[in-house]
């Protein structure tokens, strides 16, 4: 634990710091699955978040095999991340090649994908829940108890963020601030076609030029997109073209 006190007290206050009036729920969901990948024991991680009008919807992710088996989750209505939603608990999957049958369908994606281990966390206080996260491994094995304990910490941070923003607006209002935070998940990943298009790259490799760019220029990603879709970011910056 020593060798990461300071990256995980960093990730803590970077996390803090994202509280504001003014938050994006983007930013804040994808800044949690970055330092999940950068602190703990994992390959990939990603979030499902509670729409308003009822059921969850992919907020972030930290690749796109990732966001693509959070999304199957949801069309098949059935997956540890799910369950963690559900049920308020944490959900360990050792090894998804015992016992498939529990999800069969999300264990073969899982493992098509390279998967072997997941664990999802709830995003929960108490008895509010209003998404889950995702942790996927390559190899299968247990996510030590430590990591667990720090997974959920960095859960609860952002759970108390967007419970704090409903505790402090009308519902009516926060409901519509999160399907704007979910719509806006659209817009990036349209961004992250046209990059892909333009440059000849992997949606991966698209978003993390996006990424990188935003933060390098103290930009919100949310807007970055958005100005990519709308035309007005050159997509030849972005991606390092030199100019003609």
């Amino acid at each position: 634990m020593n060798e990461r006190e300071g990256p995980l007290v960093k990730a803590f206050v970077e996390l803090a710091d994202t509280l504001v009036a003014d938050y994006d729920v983007i930013e804040l969901a994808q800044r949690l699955v970055d330092d999940c990948v950068r602190l703990l024991a994992v390959d990939a991680a990603g979030i499902l978040l509670a729409a308003p009008g009822g059921g969850l919807q992919v907020l972030a992710s930290t690749t796109e095999q990732a966001r693509l088996l959070e999304l199957f989750q949801v069309q098949s209505e059935a997956g540890p991340c799910l369950l963690a939603y559900r049920s308020g608990g944490v959900v360990l999957v050792e090894d998804l090649t015992v016992e498939p049958e529990r999800w069969p369908a999300f264990a073969r994606r899982a493992i098509a994908d390279g998967f072997g281990a997941v664990c999802a966390l709830p995003l929960r206080l108490r008895e509010e829940r209003i998404g889950a996260l995702n942790l996927f491994s390559a190899t299968a094995g247990a996510l030590s108890a430590q990591d667990v304990l720090v997974g959920q910490a960095l859960a609860d941070i952002a759970t108390i963020g967007i419970l704090h923003q409903r505790a402090a607006t009308r519902s009516e209002t926060i409901n519509q601030q999160l399907q704007t935070a979910l719509n806006t998940r659209i817009i990036i990943e349209q961004a992250k076609g046209m990059l892909a298009e333009r440059g000849g790259l992997d949606m991966d490799h698209a978003f993390l030029r996006l990424r990188t760019y935003a933060r390098a220029n103290n930009l919100r990603l949310t807007e970055l997109a958005r100005a990519v879709v709308q035309g007005t970011a050159e997509i030849g910056t972005l991606l390092g073209e030199s100019a003609p």
